[in-house]
């Protein structure tokens, strides 16, 4: 299959204010394409499309939730009537909120499932119709490690993307006699944006991602490689390989394991007060594409414990292996 060219191909990106949906903008920008730029907050969205013209692309700004199915739907309106076309559509909007399951309100679980796995099925909802009538379109669920992985602590968040992995599968399914409609999902590790800053935290204490922690720049990259050239899945990161293939093999040891490391974290993080983040409404804070979580103060200390934590989760799959 020839690759796609993406020069003045219509591109529309969900949670691109910030983040890996910031980043994942600049990159289609730097192909020419033609972009419809999705997220609450306006202000961000100006930024974003600002510096996508910068970069010699034409960007169109849409102020949407995607917990809305209507606002979704004339989403793609938008980008249809703008553009002519929707040809890559990418779902990546999404929240966190961390704390124990009960511990979290039940609000703030429904919202994350909404957000999360209900707003990607809006996109799609919305795109596979247009994709239907060109007889051509590339869907991108950027999902995330979690798709593959349990985070205890994170319930809400894990039931959305281990929902989020069936859907894709069961959708990529349906569309398979459609030869030139892809269904691609991406599974990155942690990466260095404001997403936990933005979290909902009910842990009361100061959270951090995991070690080790990915620059978002090149998965945005991968993501473009994606659109290019569509595969079903891509796990972006060697972490993301590893974790998922140490819970195929012990999902027990892995999952209990990582609860302990998250809850020895939390007995010695600095206190802070319960929040909801941006679950239910933007936050003004975080619009970059970074989190700053990889300064070089902390690089080593993050690699140093991010390496212990893998070298602890394969000592005890070998050990399994053995019995």
């Amino acid at each position: 299959m020839n690759p796609l060219k993406l020069y003045q191909k219509t591109v529309v990106i969900t949670g691109a204010s910030s983040g890996a949906g910031r980043a994942i903008a600049l990159q289609f920008a730097q192909e020419g394409a033609y972009l419809v730029l999705a997220a609450r907050r306006q202000a961000a969205l100006d930024e974003v499309a600002a510096l996508c013209s910068d970069a010699g692309a034409k960007a169109t700004v849409v102020v949407c939730d995607v917990t809305d199915a209507a606002a979704v739907k004339s989403l793609a309106e938008k980008a249809f009537i703008t553009y002519g076309s929707i040809d890559v559509w990418v779902n990546n909007a999404g929240v966190l909120a961390a704390g124990t399951f009960e511990e979290t309100p039940i609000e703030v679980h429904d919202q994350v499932v909404r957000t999360n796995l209900l707003g990607y099925m809006h996109g799609a909802h919305a795109a596979v119709p247009y994709f239907k009538k060109q007889g051509h379109g590339v869907l991108i669920n950027n999902i995330s490690v979690g798709g593959w992985f349990p985070t205890p602590y994170a319930v809400g968040y894990t039931a959305s993307k281990f929902g989020l992995r069936g859907f894709s599968e069961a959708l990529r399914a349906e569309l398979s006699r459609f030869t030139n409609i892809h269904v691609c999902d991406a599974y990155p590790a942690f990466l260095d944006t404001p997403g936990i800053q933005h979290a909902a935290n009910y842990t009361g204490r100061y959270l951090k991602p995991a070690p080790p922690v990915y620059d978002p720049v090149p998965l945005a990259a991968a993501i473009v490689k994606l659109a290019k050239n569509p595969v079903n899945r891509t796990n972006y990161s060697a972490v993301t390989t590893i974790l998922k293939t140490g819970y195929a093999l012990a999902p027990k040891l892995t999952r209990n394991t990582t609860a302990a490391v998250i809850r020895a974290y939390l007995k010695n993080a600095q206190p802070l007060p319960d929040t909801p983040g941006n679950v239910f409404a933007p936050t003004e804070f975080g619009t970059g594409i970074h989190g700053g979580w990889n300064s070089p103060a902390d690089a080593a200390k993050r690699k140093k414990s991010g390496l212990l934590l893998l070298a602890g989760l394969a000592l005890g799959w070998m050990l399994l292996a053995r019995r």
